[in-house]
């Protein structure tokens, strides 16, 4: 008796995807190392001084993690309720932080106890930052205001009050000590100068303003919130130049890379985009556990630090060239034990026997029930919900091999209304696809064969069956749509194309026939 052979799977050809230089870069990276914090991680800032310490702010307590540290190398946790936006000062020797207690605290990096606290605001500080000149402060918090201060005096400089609904965000220039930009849930920007009592510019994005970042030449100023990432130029009075609405969900934090050529934004979706700053196009995405509130970049891109809700900070460092030398030389296979028995070089001699074992052949569910001529489990098996959502190639080849056997019909019949619901939703799905189509097609056929009398007895199945119907229709719709198109094409190309004549020697112009060939010419008559 013939061995059983199994369902043949038609392996369709898949769209690679796109390789370029941004998705070696940006994919470049080790597995990603989790950290689990006290709380959700709303500001991860690195210092701008070697080695690049970060500093991580989560729920009471801001953490100071090395590169490569899994521990934190520094704690600051004399706070009485949730910190906020512990920043680093230039010189990578101060740290600010705001607090849901009104209280705004300045630490020396290597001390524990806050050497300065700055009171005045009367609601949290979820803003603050250190100006140019490394010796004031902006901050800016839920009652509505935004504060400069006098780090040696601990004095209050000046109160802004011009937006209507919590600061939330603000960056300070670095190229100008008096320039400060805010904002707000009252979806506004503010540029504010020391100089003068006011803001100089307001810019209206749209949405609550959950991020700001200025580009290194300080001309161009991008804002995030809602769903959209907006790109504004200061230097033509706030012209909104690029809105990008790449994300599903709220994006909360912005980044530039180390050369300024790539915009990081990170949002609740999960996602990390990368944009190209040349025509602002997404060039890489990178996928999270869970939703994420802060996102921050190392100097050189060497490393990437998320903060999550669910309180997990997720590094990943960039592989070093020795890293790349020992995954490769892993993936070398070692050499079987017939080589050290008979040598690297060994060749079979013409009079030895070759002693092959009987290879067990190992058959999927769905062949195993083919091979007992169990027609309708089999189909059953194959209309399983992962396969069907993720091999319907799988699906569709048992329903083709059921049909070369005949017993297709038998398979469809005998479903009660939940098994053939199933069916119709996954012709419903895959019916209009090129590669299932000849094969679905008949099966749809014969279902309404089968089921005929019983349309109109159960609503699901009458939904099904009227989704079945508009769906093909549309498909027709289109498929006519499409030959006129084409018909119009040929045309156009036809009358494009200069006609060209084809010589033919010997042939007459006037009636097409040669002359000589089996017509005798009159004689002239000449007139005397």
């Amino acid at each position: 008796m013939a061995s059983f052979k199994p369902t043949k799977v038609q392996v369709y050809p898949k769209l690679g995807e796109k390789v370029t230089q941004d998705t070696l870069y940006w994919k470049n990276y080790k597995a990603p190392l989790h950290i689990k914090e006290f709380g959700a991680i709303t500001n991860i800032d690195f210092s701008p001084v070697a080695p690049h310490n970060f500093a991580v702010t989560a729920f009471t307590r801001i953490h100071i993690y090395g590169p490569f540290s899994q521990e934190p190398v520094k704690s600051f946790t004399r706070f009485k309720d949730t910190a906020y936006c512990g920043r680093f000062r230039s010189d990578g020797q101060l740290l600010v932080a705001g607090c849901e207690d009104s209280v705004v605290r300045l630490f020396d990096v290597s001390g524990k106890v806050a050497l300065r606290m700055f009171k005045g605001h009367t609601k949290a500080v979820h803003v603050a930052d250190f100006i140019s000149d490394r010796y004031q402060i902006l901050t800016g918090s839920d009652d509505y205001t935004c504060r400069l201060w006098d780090l040696p005096n601990a004095t209050e400089l000046n109160t802004y009050q011009e937006h209507t609904d919590y600061i939330r965000c603000g960056v300070a220039s670095k190229l100008n000590r008096d320039l400060f930009i805010t904002g707000s849930y009252d979806h506004t920007l503010k540029l504010f100068d020391a100089r003068v009592d006011k803001s100089v510019m307001t810019m209206d994005h749209g949405q609550p303003v959950e991020s700001l970042l200025l580009y290194p030449s300080e001309g161009l100023l991008v804002s995030a919130g809602g769903r959209n990432v907006k790109v504004w130029d200061l230097l033509k009075g706030g012209q909104p130049l690029v809105s990008l609405k790449n994300h599903h969900k709220t994006v909360t934090s912005l980044c530039l890379s180390s050369s300024g050529q790539r915009l990081l934004s990170a949002s609740l979706d999960r996602h990390v985009k990368v944009y190209n700053t040349t025509n602002y196009k997404v060039v890489h995405n990178f996928d999270y556990a869970a939703s994420i509130l802060s996102l921050a970049l190392a100097p050189d891109d060497e490393s990437i630090v998320v903060g999550m809700t669910n309180s997990i900070l997720s590094v990943k460092h960039r592989k070093s060239l020795e890293d790349s030398k020992e995954i490769s030389g892993q993936q070398r296979r070692r050499p079987l034990y017939r080589v050290f028995v008979k040598g690297k070089n060994h060749v079979p001699k013409q009079d030895d026997y070759l002693v092959s074992k009987p290879v067990k052949q190992h058959l999927a569910k769905y062949d195993k029930q083919l091979k007992k001529f169990n027609v309708t489990k089999a189909l059953d098996t194959a209309l399983e919900t992962w396969t069907r959502h993720r091999k319907p190639e799988i699906t569709v080849a048992v329903m083709k091999e059921l049909d070369r056997r005949g017993t297709l019909k038998n398979a469809l019949a005998g479903r009660d209304e939940q098994a053939l619901a199933r069916l119709l939703n996954f012709l419903i799905g895959n019916v209009v696809d090129p590669r299932f189509a000849p094969v679905l097609v008949t099966a749809a056929e014969m279902i309404l064969d089968i089921y005929r009398s019983v349309i109109g007895q159960s609503p699901v199945v009458d939904r099904q069956l009227l989704r079945l119907q508009e769906l093909l229709e549309k498909e027709i719709d289109y498929q006519q749509d499409l030959l006129e198109v084409m018909g119009m094409l040929d045309t156009m190309f036809a009358s494009s194309f200069p006609r060209m004549e084809v010589p033919c020697p010997g042939i007459s112009r006037a009636n097409g026939l040669a002359g000589g060939d089996g017509i005798t010419s009159r004689p002239q008559i000449q007139a005397t």
